[in-house]
This record gives C-alpha cells, structure tokens and sequence, in this order.
C-alpha cells in the first residue's frame, strides 16, 4: 500500500455507543483471555505429558499456536481502541496486520487437511500409522503449510502494496482486512479483488477437497468395522476435528461465497470479529471436552503442580 499522503487510518470498529462498546470490550476481553489460555494449555500439555507425543497432538500444539497467533494478531488491537477511544492506526502498522492475519488464517486451513490427512492415516492404515506419520514427516507436513500459506498471500500482497489512498483513510472495521482496504483506494483494484477471490477459492477448494476426501475413506472404514464399540471410538476420535473443521469452513464459505454477505458491511465485521474471538476460544474446549487423554493429561498435570507447591 504506497501513498504520499495518508500516513495513518482510522478503524471506525463496530459500534460507537458507549454502552454497546463496554459490553463488547469485555465479552472480547473475556473470549480472548480464555482463547490464550486454552491454547497455551494445550500447548504445555504437549509438551510435558508423554501420551501426547503423536502426530495428532503433535498437529494439535501447532494448530493451537496458529489460534493464539491468529486471534492475537487483531483483537488486542481493538481492545487497545475501545480502551482508549484512539482508533488511528499506522500505515505500516495497518500493513503488517494485514500480512499477519492472513498468513495464520490461510496456515490454519492447509493445517486443517493435514491434520484430516493424519486422521485419514490413524483409522484407515493403523498398521502402517507409525511408520507413515513419522517426526520428519510431521514436520515436513507443518512447513509445508507455512509455505503455502505465504504462497497463498504473496500475489494479493504484492498487488496490495501497490495500492494509492488519497481520498479517505476511514475503514469501516475493527481490524485492517483486505476488502476494506480495497474500497477506500482511489487507484484501480480490480485486480487485487480478482486475486483475493481467486486465492481464495482455491486455498478453500484445495483444502476442503483434502478434508473431504480424508473423511470419505474414514466413514467407509469406519463402517465396515464389525463392532459398535470400535466405530464409536473411531468416531470419537475424529469428532472434534470434525467440528472444527464445520466452524472453520464454515464461516469462511459465509463471507467469501454469500454475496449479501459482501455487501452488508456490518454482517461481515460481525462474522470477521466472531471468528477472531469465539472460534479460538472454542477449539481449546471442544478438543480438551471431547477427548479423555488430554483430560487425563490436565488432571495429571494440576496434580503434579499441587503436589510440588505442597513441598
């Protein structure tokens, strides 16, 4: 985004009423207070508890580090603005919310099909999960994402800095987004529209196509079990995943494939915001809830912290 006049922008947020804004500071306050500390929990309990040293909790802590990334990539900010009323934010800074925001957002889906990729593995090749899901190839896995996701984000990047700002520099947002942006600049953005869409598209194409596939091979398999007691521990197994997976896309397909979603403004801050706050905060618990051996790896560790703090 180059300009030789407008050097700063003004977030004009969701709402300008007082009360409106106290209520909406802290249900966000609170949401991500509880969206860090779930995912750090998480996180630490990779870590330290050696029954989740797989590849699926391996995925997890790294899924777990793209909420907390993500989600902190925005919200602070807008806490820092209702806080504060000081709704200018640098052009620089601006560029860099932007940069970061979107890099961890298109991570998480690529992260999303490899981690449908390890379920996949898990129920269909049991025998072979080992040998298949290995440390290098995990690893190969995560960097993989990383890649894509800046693949993903270099051409509407690289066309978004090109971008001329010389009538207005209101956003009618909470955050620096890209479609936002776009309808402010005075210089011709079809192209940056056409190659936000078109990445887009594929980065949900490619991703969901993966998670589809993945899920196909699980539900045949899981079918063909011969005992109730093992397709429901299959199920139970890929279920938060699954949820996840619903949310995620979910809300993504909402705001880049529903037209009326692009034209109501304020329908798509609304969604942006709640998928900035109430996604990450949900993940921790629908995997901790739903799955018995980081409820065991949670109990085992508050239980060593008491037991130290008693010494």
């Amino acid at each position: 985004m180059r300009n030789s006049t407008i050097t700063t922008f003004i977030l004009l947020g969701l709402t300008d009423d007082p009360h409106l804004q106290f209520l909406l500071f802290i249900f966000l306050f609170l949401t991500y207070m509880l969206s860090v500390t779930g995912n750090l929990t998480i996180i630490t309990l990779t870590f330290v508890d050696s029954h989740l040293k797989t590849p699926m909790y391996f995925f997890l802590k790294n899924f777990s580090f793209l909420e907390v990334s993500f989600t902190s990539a925005c919200i602070p900010r807008y806490l820092y603005s209702i806080a504060t009323g000081d709704k200018v934010i640098t052009y620089n800074a601006c560029a860099i919310q932007v940069f970061f925001t979107d890099l961890f957002a298109v991570t998480e889906f690529y992260l999303l099909a490899a981690m449908s990729y390890d379920r996949y593995v898990a129920i269909c090749k049991p025998l072979h999960y080992v040998t298949i899901m290995n440390n290098g190839v995990c690893r190969s896995l995560i960097i993989c994402c990383w890649i894509a996701g800046l693949c993903v984000i270099a051409p509407p990047l690289s066309l978004g800095l090109k971008l001329e700002f010389c009538d207005s520099n209101i956003i009618d947002h909470f955050a620096c987004d890209a479609f936002p942006l776009v309808k402010i600049a005075c210089s011709d953005t079809w192209p940056i529209e056409q190659t936000v869409i078109i990445c887009a598209v594929l980065t949900l194409n490619m991703t969901l196509t993966c998670v589809v596939l993945s899920y196909a091979y699980i539900i045949r398999t899981i079918f063909r079990f011969p005992s109730v007691q093992q397709r429901k521990k299959a199920f139970s197994t890929c279920s938060s995943h699954m949820i996840v997976v619903s949310i995620t896309y979910g809300t993504c397909i909402f705001i880049y494939m529903n037209p009326t979603a692009k034209e109501e403004v304020t329908i798509n801050k609304v969604v942006s915001m709640l998928i900035s706050s109430i996604s990450p905060t949900l993940n921790p618990f629908i995997y901790t809830l739903r799955n018995n051996q980081v409820k065991k790896a949670f109990k085992d560790s508050i239980k060593k912290l008491a037991l130290f703090s008693t010494r």
